[in-house]
């Protein structure tokens, strides 16, 4: 059997989804598991012996640059020869629908009163039912498993073996690292600025804490707060901007990841990282908290269908919760 599964992104949903292929495996030792991604995300998905192809797509750059259009649709259609027997799309959106339809019409998605767009349910042969407002994991795994007439418990997904591999990392990053202390890995952006603990907050936390803090950013504004907090404490190191390979590799040599609710953070919890995720405008829902990775929630009440982007209740968490709650992970570890 052969399979495409369309999860184009984003970070965070992508590891999610990733669980899911091991138990198929698993199950299916012979069956062929194809992905379709955003090339920007398809880093985190190379190296994973359980997916055969990796397929990329520019569908994001298409808003900036429509005269790329057409090109983008041979490309994807050139993907029809592949021959799927199904087309999962985890995604749930109208474009990834239209995308997976588009490689076959052997498609599965999730109904329209589970999908994140409703009309994203009208290009699907086989429809699956999974409330929205479920556990994210739980989700994925769902709409990946069932169409192979799978059921994954949540006992085998807290008992999974780490699924983000990686090659020889860059040599120059274990100089950051403490021999004599515990190293931890803080993740400081996400994509809104509600959902950012301040780094004002995450000063205080590195400070209190006895460990070795490592910094790790994606853009110029996260470097720019990175350097901020070191330029106050000697008990922090930035990071140089990290691949996809060299960041699997920074978190994979933690001793704990901090940080808000966004990817880097979740992959803490495929690498089987203790870690520690902020939450404020985002729900807990997104993540399953186990005896090593663990959250810290604000007091909004979050509705997963409409999210309030200036839900700033972050800034609640007071840096003791996160300190108190890292010691024990240290202890622990």
């Amino acid at each position: 059997m052969k399979i495409g599964i369309v999860k184009l992104s984003a970070l965070g949903d992508i590891v999610h989804a990733m669980v899911a292929l091991q138990f198929i495996k698993q199950a299916f030792p012979q069956i062929v598991i194809d992905w379709i991604v955003e090339e920007r995300f398809a880093g985190v998905l190379h190296e994973n012996p359980d997916i055969n192809q990796i397929y990329t797509v520019n569908i994001k750059s298409l808003k900036k640059n429509k005269s790329n259009f057409f090109k983008e649709l041979r490309h994807i259609k050139s993907l029809s020869k592949n021959n799927y027997d199904l087309v999962i799309d985890a995604q749930g959106l109208l474009k990834s629908s239209i995308l997976a339809r588009v490689i076959s019409s052997k498609t599965v998605g999730f109904d329209k009163h589970s999908a994140r767009e409703k009309v994203a349910a009208l290009f699907y042969e086989k429809k699956i039912s999974c409330p929205y407002d479920k556990n994210t994991i739980d989700r994925n795994v769902t709409v990946i498993t069932q169409p192979l007439d799978l059921e994954i418990s949540r006992e085998q997904i807290l008992d999974k073996v780490s699924f983000l591999f990686y090659k020889d990392w860059d040599s120059t990053l274990g100089n950051y690292y403490s021999r004599d202390k515990a190293n931890i890995i803080f993740v400081i952006g996400s994509t809104w600025p509600s959902r950012n603990y301040p780094k004002e907050k995450y000063l205080k936390v590195i400070k209190k804490i006895n460990a070795q803090s490592l910094i790790v950013w994606g853009n110029d504004q996260e470097k720019k707060d990175a350097d901020w907090i070191a330029e106050r404490t000697e008990k922090v190191r930035v990071l140089p901007k990290l691949d996809f390979n060299n960041l699997k590799a920074v978190l994979a040599h933690s001793d704990l990841v901090i940080g808000n609710d966004t990817g880097p953070t979740h992959m803490a919890w495929g690498l089987n990282k203790p870690s520690i995720t902020l939450f404020g405008p985002t729900p807990v829902s997104r993540v399953y908290q186990t005896t090593i990775n663990k959250v810290l929630k604000s007091s909004s009440i979050v509705n997963p269908s409409k999210l309030n982007k200036n839900d700033f209740s972050i800034q609640e968490i007071t840096e003791n919760q996160v300190v108190e709650l890292a010691d024990l992970l240290l202890r622990n570890e």
